[in-house]
């Protein structure tokens, strides 16, 4: 009667299986075919970034050769004018479409400071003081950034970027030049520099970041010796005044392709 009973159950499973079993097995071929799904939309997805950031470069570096060929040749003020606020324009996007994170969205708001002060700085030629103001908002982004992915207080970096500042503005101060603009613009480079310092703590993943940084401290030098001309005209003339003026967004542009082609690594 066991024996029986045995064939019976057995010949049973056999013709309409079993449940517990074949449920289970159902249940491991979902979540392998969830797994390689995922996988494979990563993979595509990985694919379409990288599509983008070539795309990217290819433009940015046809504006590159572009303006600066006009500028070289000293003439189309107005359309390397266009083609430099095309090309931070572009840089904004590029980290737009990577703010699926908080790190790219701190970004993408980053260099939309950065568009707003080129706005002021580069197209109109005016409002100087509100466009090195947001490009002090920049700066403070880009200190955030710099703190939440090291995910440290701004306890230890505080205190030496305020004397940054301090210092400079005692220097500005002793020469009599320290007034509304070149305090801002203090400031604002005093805290440019403290970035490009602490962002070397980053390490090699954010290493187009930190060089970014650096480039956008050559660009500012460049500027800084572009405006000490009008204070001294005699000085002026040619050298390494002459290179500041090509050197400014020689080094300008690619910081800001650099940064957008950080944006959401995390």
């Amino acid at each position: 009667m066991i024996s029986f009973s045995r064939k019976f159950c057995k010949h049973f499973s056999e013709v309409f299986g079993n449940p517990s079993r074949d449920a289970r097995i159902g249940t491991v071929a979902k979540k392998r075919k969830g797994q390689y799904n995922i996988r494979k939309m990563e993979g595509v997805s990985k694919t379409m970034t990288q599509q983008e950031a070539r795309w990217f470069l290819s433009v940015e570096l046809l504006l590159y050769a572009a303006f600066l060929a006009l500028d070289l040749a000293g003439v189309g003020t107005l359309w390397s004018k266009g083609l430099k606020y095309t090309a931070i324009l572009l840089c904004f996007f590029f980290a737009l479409s990577r703010g699926r994170n908080a790190d790219g969205r701190l970004t993408a708001a980053a260099l939309g400071f950065t568009l707003a002060a080129d706005l002021f700085l580069l197209v109109l030629e005016r409002e100087f003081l509100l466009g090195v103001c947001l490009f002090c908002a920049v700066q403070t982004l880009y200190l955030l950034r710099i703190l939440r992915l090291q995910k440290t207080g701004p306890g230890r970096s505080l205190l030496p970027r305020c004397l940054l500042a301090l210092g400079t503005w005692g220097l500005l101060g002793s020469l009599g030049l320290l007034e509304p603009l070149t305090a801002a613009a203090a400031f604002y480079f005093s805290q440019l520099i403290a970035n490009a310092l602490q962002s070397a703590a980053l390490g090699r993943a954010y290493a187009g970041f930190t060089l970014g940084l650096w480039l956008f401290v050559c660009c500012d030098i460049c500027v800084g010796l572009h405006n000490l001309s009008a204070f001294l005209p005699a000085v002026y003339s040619g050298g390494v005044f002459a290179f500041a003026d090509i050197g400014m967004w020689l080094f300008y542009l690619p910081s800001q392709v650099l940064i957008a082609l950080s944006a959401g690594k995390e």
